[in-house]
């Protein structure tokens, strides 16, 4: 091959390069992008904080869970906790997969199971497991304990929350009483 050819093989590329950068440019200054005043589409349990007006669940206080336990239902509770088999398993004497068994976990000491790595979150909370520390819990874990492992996004509906933590005080041999802190 001559120079003559790889001169001509350089210059196409070098062509080829400038009508890419060019259109690159004339494409962005054609194309106006706009955003949207609300999203296309939602996902569900993904907050969508990209406009001001929207407000963070972080802004509002928790309601406490206590009056809607009254009402709670343990087969629906089971049914969504469901959501937490792929880490939890919920049998008593049950085996400790990514997250630890949860058999008899209302009333227990947070971070109980001696059989499993908690993080280092968990073994600082310290505490109990009350019907209020595990609605916070299963709100938004991450905002319960900083450092958490726990992938889980959390339940966003309140009677969600009482059914599974229903579900759970069920899971014991001497379950709470649901109503007791009503009175």
């Amino acid at each position: 091959m001559d120079s003559f050819e790889v001169n001509k093989i350089a210059a196409s590329l070098l062509i080829a390069l400038l009508v890419a950068m060019v259109g690159s440019l004339l494409s962005e200054h054609l194309l106006h992008h706009e955003k949207l005043e609300k999203p296309a589409f939602v996902i569900e349990g993904v907050e969508d904080t990209s406009h001001p007006g929207n407000k963070s669940s972080a802004d509002e206080p928790l309601k406490p869970i206590t009056p809607l336990l009254a009402s709670a239902n343990v087969e629906r509770g089971q049914t969504i906790a469901k959501k937490c088999t792929q880490c939890h398993t919920f049998e008593k004497g049950g085996a400790n997969k990514t997250g630890p068994n949860l058999w008899g976990i209302i009333g227990n000491k947070i971070a109980h199971a001696a059989d499993f790595a908690y993080s280092s979150g968990f073994k600082e909370k310290g505490g109990t497991w009350d019907f209020e520390k595990m609605n916070t819990l299963l709100n938004k874990p991450r905002d319960f304990v900083k450092g958490t492992k726990m992938s889980f996004v959390g339940l966003k509906n309140d009677q969600e929350r009482a059914d599974v933590i229903a579900y759970l005080n069920s899971l014991s041999d001497t379950p709470q009483s649901l109503t007791a802190s009503l009175k």
